[in-house]
């Protein structure tokens, strides 16, 4: 996957004008290396957005990094038109099924590979997969709208997901989606999440740029205070 530093904002063009997308992305690109695209199929969740069409010609007016989230039924028959199209990464779904499959088409495509999970979908279904991905999506809304507001009872399987990461070695990205405001990306950022997808909070600002900037911010001084606290514990630990 693309190297990013310690923490990256992936604005979400959903939320912003789609008679302009290429005037939104061009806001946030001297902040970001990502853009978020979102796929919906009006079957998967209630909306309907874009397709590789959509993707090809953004990819002809950017570099950045195609982070696409497939909200779809049957992601395994479009991840190479995805690909082809010019995205970077796929998520798809556990809910959907398939996934095993999926990840190994991802992987012979040369994609990054990301799965989703909704915020009433335990972890434990996604537990068999987190060796082999790059991109760990929780879902803190339920999948469909923008402009939803933040699940703050997801916050404990960012944890939980943050923990497993360290306690088996392995190397995928926590994402989170869904009501990203600086609060709740440092709220996410002190669980264990490194990627925030913003929609609204990005695209609706006056400077888009500088909402890109804040919301990393936010998520970075979260961090910093998080490992002072494991310092702290671990230094007490340490005391006879």
């Amino acid at each position: 996957m693309s190297d990013i530093e310690e923490v990256c904002v992936a604005p979400s063009v959903l939320a912003a004008d789609f008679g302009n997308l290429t005037g939104a992305m061009d806001e946030v690109a001297s902040s970001t290396p990502w853009i978020h695209l979102d796929v919906m199929d009006g079957h998967f969740v209630p909306n309907i957005t874009i397709g590789p069409p959509v993707v090809a010609s953004l990819r002809k007016h950017s570099d950045a990094y195609f982070d696409c989230h497939l909200m779809i039924e049957n992601p395994g028959s479009y991840l190479e038109a995805f690909r082809d199209a010019g995205a970077n990464s796929t998520t798809v779904h556990v809910e959907v099924g398939d996934t095993s499959e999926c990840i190994a088409q991802m992987r012979e495509l040369g994609l990054g590979v990301g799965v989703a999970l909704n915020p009433d979908t335990p972890l434990s279904m996604a537990t068999e997969f987190l060796g082999d991905i790059d991109l760990l999506l929780l879902m803190t809304v339920f999948p469909g709208f923008g402009g939803q507001h933040f699940i703050a009872e997801v916050v404990p399987k960012i944890t939980e997901a943050s923990n497993a990461l360290v306690a088996h070695g392995h190397h995928y990205l926590i994402e989170v989606d869904g009501g990203i405001f600086p609060y709740e990306a440092a709220l996410s950022a002190g669980a264990g999440a490194r990627v925030f997808v913003a929609g609204t909070a990005v695209f609706r600002a006056s400077h888009p740029a500088d909402a890109v900037d804040e919301i990393r911010s936010a998520a970075l001084e979260a961090i910093a205070r998080a490992t002072t606290r494991r310092s702290h514990v671990a230094r007490n630990d340490d005391r006879p």
